[in-house]
């Protein structure tokens, strides 16, 4: 791709912000971006309400990747954000040890008495939460938490637990059973998405007021958007909002800058 500076752009750096979800798709993303602009990408991926209440407050970045649609329109009524884009979206899964042992097949099993259910509804939010809503949704609440045998605070361990076999079933995003640490170690089943929180499946993608070089920033994004910076996230496990998918999921969701 050669280095090609982008049109009109001043500065050789771009600070960019995002939930910590993302990294696994914004780190070779912004690499490609890296190599093909010559320019470096100051990177920082943590806990979306974190960053998103520091960026209400007083910190400063120049690109931010967020979960939850609220927290794009809250930083762009804010004047903190000049605009947002789609980004992509997230789903749910169920995943089991690899062979399914205990034979899960649909969410209503994670009720079924004697199946060991895995949950971490001590999790950073959206991660445990949501979780616990889906099972609220599909009207097991109550019966899968009485199965549950693993109660934690972190959703990566939960992959831990159930690759291990310490449990038969949990409910995760597809993101994580693409991590390099997990990846082919469980079985996935899937979930039907009626059953899906809304709030946590939308991630944007926005151009902060404090943006040094706002010709970078736009260019930026647009390669982010674009089919080439969309795979990255197709890869990571999400659902780009480039993809067939991701466009039903705008408009049902209601994903636009005001």
């Amino acid at each position: 791709l050669g280095t090609a500076r982008a049109g009109n752009v001043a500065h050789d750096s771009l600070q960019v912000w995002s939930c910590g979800g993302l990294a696994e798709a914004f780190i070779p993303a912004n690499s490609h971006y890296e190599k093909y602009k010559g320019i470096k990408i100051s990177y920082t991926g943590a806990f979306a309400a974190a960053l998103g209440k520091s960026l209400l407050g007083s910190a400063t970045t120049e690109v931010f990747g967020g979960r939850v649609l609220d927290l794009a329109k809250k930083l762009k009524s804010s004047g903190k954000m000049t605009y947002f884009k789609p980004l992509c979206f997230t789903s749910y899964v169920m995943v089991t040890p690899l062979g399914n042992p205990a034979g899960i097949e649909k969410i209503a099993d994670m009720a079924r008495p004697g199946v060991r259910v895995v949950l971490a509804p001590e999790a950073s939010p959206p991660g445990g939460q949501a979780a616990l809503n889906l099972l609220k949704k599909a009207g097991i609440l109550e019966a899968a938490s009485k199965n549950c045998v693993v109660s934690g605070s972190c959703v990566q361990r939960t992959m831990d637990d159930i690759i291990s076999g310490r449990g038969d079933v949990s409910i995760v995003e597809l993101r994580l059973t693409r991590i390099p640490a997990f990846a082919g170690k469980t079985a996935i089943v899937p979930i039907p998405e009626e059953y899906f929180p809304p709030p946590p499946l939308t991630f944007t993608i926005g151009v902060m007021k404090d943006a040094a070089d706002r010709a970078l920033a736009d260019d930026y994004l647009q390669f982010i958007t674009s089919e080439q910076g969309q795979a990255y996230f197709a890869a990571a496990g999400f659902i780009p909002a480039i993809s067939d998918k991701g466009r039903e999921l705008i408009e049902k969701l209601g994903v636009q800058d005001a």
